[in-house]
């Protein structure tokens, strides 16, 4: 069995996100089993895919080192980068049947466009404690599946080292969620990209996530409506990788598109 651990919204080597993705199997394996897989992976995300009588439609399920998740958008990314240049799967597009409904990706120029649902937010006072455990303050703070903040500059985003056991405390009991927080700022006026955004995920078993598709249909909606245009150039600012997400509001969608590169081709012994 066969495995693969590409870089997703990554032009290089080593940026964007790593995630493990298995190749697909004929049925799905015990639960208890990919959990361990992924726990042993130690990525942000491993994987899963299942095979259907048509090439270019696959189950798919993703889970962290502690748990399954509902929606995640560079694991997605990685699935149909391996379908499409590994395995060498023919489509111009791939749907899969996910938790978060079917969800489509296509090949489009250098790139893959990700046909993801937009995540319904609405802003909220700042909750108590936020600030502190940030070490910002929010300008603006909006819940959804989680929080995210707004900040003052580029420069704070990238400052930032939060407390995070206190970070998963508020945002779960403002969300009643798993209780993960993005932050986020317009970016310098030099910048080849427009917001900027970093992602704390302590209630996924993820300290800090290199590059966040799902983060990113919550700030499109937000981002859009500020600047009045759907379509935008968003940089997660890991530190020491980076991701690039060009993102565009479709409604009640968004459209991720990224690249990634396959940098590790291995064999499960199991």
């Amino acid at each position: 069995m066969r495995q693969w651990t590409i870089d997703a919204f990554a032009t290089a080597p080593f940026r964007g996100n790593p995630a493990c993705v298995v190749e697909p199997f004929d049925t799905w394996p015990e639960t208890g089993w990919m959990q361990t897989l992924a726990a042993e992976n130690n990525q942000a995300e491993t994987a899963f895919l299942l095979r259907t009588d048509d090439p270019a439609r696959l189950g798919l399920r993703w889970f962290t080192p502690a748990l399954e998740v509902p929606l995640c958008g560079h694991a997605t990314l990685a699935s149909a980068h391996m379908l499409f240049a590994e395995l060498g799967v023919a489509a111009q597009a791939l749907t899969f049947d996910t938790l978060s409904g079917p969800l489509t990706v296509s090949r489009e120029a250098q790139a893959y466009a990700m046909d993801f649902p937009a995540a319904p937010v609405h802003q909220i006072e700042t909750p108590d404690g936020l600030a502190k455990a940030l070490g910002a303050e929010p300008q603006a703070v909006w819940a959804g599946p989680f929080l995210v903040a707004i900040l003052e500059d580029e420069a704070e985003v990238r400052s930032l080292s939060p407390d995070l056991a206190a970070l998963q405390a508020i945002s779960s009991a403002a969300t009643q969620g798993r209780g993960n927080v993005g932050v986020s700022a317009l970016a310098g006026a030099a910048a080849p990209y427009e917001v900027v955004s970093r992602f704390f995920a302590p209630g996924s078993g993820i300290p800090e996530d290199p590059a966040t598709g799902s983060l990113h249909c919550m700030l499109s909606p937000i981002f859009a409506a500020q600047l009045g245009r759907p379509r935008l150039a968003f940089h997660q600012a890991y530190p020491g990788r980076g991701g690039d997400l060009d993102c565009e509001l479709a409604g009640d969608r968004v459209i991720l598109r990224g690249q990634a590169v396959t940098v590790i081709e291995s064999r499960l012994r199991l």
